[in-house]
Parts: C-alpha cells; sequence; structure tokens
C-alpha cells in the first residue's frame, strides 16, 4: 500500500479533505509512516481495528496518540504486561461496603479509541479478552452485555514475535483485525529530520506544544462512511477477491489461508481506498494495493516454510502474480 492524492467526486471532496487535514496534522508529530497512517485512515472509515509492528522506537505509540489528537474522540491507553488480568481490560464487579452491593467499574476498553500498547507481551487469557469487544463492540461481564462507545476502535502495537518476552496472538484474534501495518525504520533523511525536531524542542508527550488539534468529529467520520458504503464494487472485482482468498488456502506454503472473513475485510479496505482515491469504483488495483496488509496476518505458514524464510507477504505477492486479474 503506497500513499495516494485524492481527487474525489464533488459531493465528497469536503470530507476527502478533512481527512487529509488528518494526514497534516499526524505529520507534526511524525515523520514518515506515510502508509501506516492511510492504513489508519483506512481503518477509521471501515470500522475495523489495526494492529501495528515494528521495533520499540518507531514511533508506534506516538503515532497512534497524534491520530487520537486530531480527532474528537476519547481516547485511553492499555500497557499490556505479563501480569494484567482480563477483568483489567473489560473491567469488573466491585463491592461497595456502604450499599453492601457490587456495581460494575467500567475498564479502559469503554472508549472511542483503546490504545493496546504491546499487546504480545501479556499472556493470551488477557488478549482474548479483546475478542467479543472486537466482534461484537459489547462486554459481558457476570452475565450482563453492555454496548461500547461507537466509534469503537482498537489500535493495537506489537513487538515482532521474535523478542524475547513476547507470546503469539491467537489465530481468532489475529484475524479480527482488519490491518496488520508494519512500521520500518527511518531512513536516513527521516531520522535526521526526528533528531533536528528534538533537538529543537520537541516534547512527544506534549502533542499541543507541537500544534496538534483536532481538524475532524465523529460526525465526519459517519458522513464518511456512508459515502464509502456507496463506492460500486463489480461482479468481477469480487470474484476477483474470492479466487485471491481461496488461492491462499491452496498454497504450499500455508496451513491456513485466508477465512470469509478476511475475504469481507479485504472487500471494505478496498472500497475505503477507492474513496480516497476519488474513485466511486473499485478496480483490481485497489484489491493488489491492499491485499498484504489485510491479509498478511491471516495466514498460517508450515514451519518448513518458515524455516526456508519464507513470509505472509512473499506468499500473497506469489498469489496475486498467479491469479488472473479481470479487465
Amino acid at each position: 500500500m503506497t500513499d495516494t492524492t485524492p481527487n474525489p467526486p464533488a459531493d465528497a471532496a469536503p470530507l476527502v479533505q478533512t481527512l487529509t487535514r488528518i494526514r497534516a496534522e499526524v505529520a507534526k508529530a511524525v515523520v514518515g509512516q506515510d502508509a501506516a497512517v492511510t492504513g489508519l485512515m483506512i481503518a477509521l472509515l471501515c470500522k475495523g481495528h489495526v494492529l501495528l509492528e515494528g521495533v520499540p522506537g518507531v514511533a508506534k505509540t506516538l503515532l497512534v496518540r497524534t491520530l487520537s489528537a486530531s480527532l474528537s474522540l476519547d481516547t485511553k491507553r492499555i500497557q499490556f504486561t505479563p501480569d494484567l488480568m482480563p477483568g483489567d481490560v473489560t473491567g469488573s464487579l466491585v463491592y461497595d461496603a456502604r450499599t453492601a452491593e457490587f456495581s460494575f467499574r467500567e475498564g479502559p476498553v469503554f472508549t472511542n479509541l483503546l490504545l493496546g500498547d504491546e499487546i504480545n507481551r501479556t499472556p493470551p487469557k488477557t488478549q482474548s479478552a479483546l475478542l467479543e469487544a472486537m466482534e461484537d463492540r459489547q462486554v459481558t461481564v457476570d452475565g450482563v452485555s453492555r454496548p461500547l462507545p461507537d466509534p469503537f476502535l482498537v489500535i493495537a502495537t506489537q513487538n515482532p514475535v521474535e523478542y524475547e518476552g513476547t507470546y503469539p496472538l491467537p489465530e481468532a484474534q489475529l484475524d479480527r483485525f482488519l490491518l496488520k501495518l508494519d512500521l520500518p525504520l527511518p531512513t536516513r533523511e527521516d531520522e535526521a529530520m526526528i533528531l533536528t525536531r528534538h533537538a529543537e524542542g520537541f516534547n512527544p508527550r506534549n502533542l499541543a506544544h507541537a500544534g496538534v488539534s483536532a481538524v475532524a468529529s465523529p460526525e465526519d467520520l459517519a458522513a464518511a462512511r456512508e459515502h464509502v458504503a456507496r463506492v460500486e464494487i463489480s461482479p468481477e472485482v469480487i470474484g476477483y477477491i474470492v479466487d485471491v482468498c481461496r488461492a491462499t488456502r491452496s498454497a504450499p506454503s500455508t496451513s491456513l489461508g485466508v477465512s470469509p472473513r478476511g475475504a469481507t475485510a479485504l472487500l471494505a479496505t478496498t472500497r475505503a481506498w477507492a474513496w480516497m482515491s476519488g474513485r466511486a469504483f473499485v478496480t483490481p488495483d485497489d484489491v493488489k494495493a491492499l491485499a498484504v496488509p489485510t491479509l498478511q496476518h491471516r495466514l498460517q505458514l508450515r514451519a518448513e516454510a518458515e524455516l526456508e524464510g519464507v513470509t505472509a507477504a512473499s506468499v500473497l505477492e506469489n498469489v496475486l502474480a498467479s491469479v488472473p486479474v479481470p479487465r
């Protein structure tokens, strides 16, 4: 996925311009990472969740904090640690001695934008506490279901799985992330700009001092989602998405291919990408652009393929090269 310069239809132009201003606000604090910013904007349009992966120190947390600061949304953060319990995420019943009754104390999941920092540093039992929240936008405690605010978005960060002290995310949870975005190390020019900003007094803990402000509202986001829902996708392109996903299931390097949930996710992200690109219809090129970030985390590779250095991204690139493209 690469950056795009929007040229939207006339009726959608103001909304696209509003979302473009979010990108400009993020750039006041985060240098580079344009593809990740675009991916986060797509997730906002699709009501999807995002998994950010990168080595420590590439601005994963700063990126999420800056995005939330540019939107008029409530934001909370969870630092995932090995001793974190599920109730610390969802909330729990607390006994009130004054009333002799139990009352529910909301956990940090009750917010618009939840930052799950280093999610793979906590055991799978606690990771799975987010499953119901991510899928159904609700939390059930003691048999009572409590709805989460709308919009609700989980942006989780994780270190690469080969790093010490990490736990692989369960397959069921990985499949509920709309996108997995890799944050690479900055180029020499970008790293020099980062150091220059810090030398001039930039403080990543004080985004207001950096000039970051809210430039979009939940109402803007809801209106943009309505436009995305009207983006047309032809039966030929739908067939192309189905063929790409089915091809991952028979690829020799995979033990588990893309599920139907993954196919519907690719449908959603391509519509958002097409709308941001200024089109009211999806093309096969949109599918190619979004296939890797939308599908790579849904693939399970065979052990022998991993030993040979095969990656999910390379499997998807081979699939895209082999599946016929509709005209």
